[in-house]
């Protein structure tokens, strides 16, 4: 597989699936009245019910997301309603909790989650190997050795020094 910004690169395929997944589960979610909710909000939502209100930087770390992805996140999630926030113990943290309307939409949520997992797992058993051991794979390499380190060990990167 070619490593290149070209249409075969990698980052490319890697957007288009993920863009692929997240378009159906939206169109999902408004299929079944979820109009408005997106896919991105359920690992918040995931985390909140599994910890209880939380800073964004806790928020983005259980998430495993820069902090100005879990905020940018957070910022959509309270325009909807989604979400709250408050202060923090200093003015710079601001503590995310679940509104009373998530609460309620949480069966909604809930049953999403399932169907969405059972998709997975059907697709899954249609490809050669298993895609979460190979995400989980590629998470524990780039852990050991970041993608920038990797670029900046090849001959064509050495070349532009």
């Amino acid at each position: 597989m070619a490593m290149t910004a070209g249409p075969d690169g990698l980052g490319t395929r890697l957007r288009h699936v993920l863009e692929t997944l997240d378009g159906d589960v939206a169109r999902f979610l408004a299929d079944i009245g979820l109009e408005g909710y997106r896919p991105r909000y359920s690992p918040v939502v995931r985390a909140l019910l599994a910890r209880g209100p939380l800073a964004i930087r806790d928020l983005a770390a259980e998430m495993r997301v820069t902090h100005s992805a879990a905020s940018q996140t957070v910022a959509q999630m309270s325009r909807a309603g989604l979400v709250t926030l408050e202060p923090g113990a200093d003015a710079r943290q601001r503590i995310v909790s679940l509104t009373a309307k998530t609460r309620e939409l949480l069966p909604l949520i809930e049953a999403e989650w399932a169907a969405t997992t059972e998709a997975a797992e059907t697709l899954e058993a249609e490809l050669p190997y298993s895609l979460r051991a190979l995400l989980d794979a590629i998470v524990e390499a780039l852990d050991r050795k970041p993608f920038r380190e990797r670029i900046g060990e090849t001959e064509a990167a050495r070349k532009l020094r």
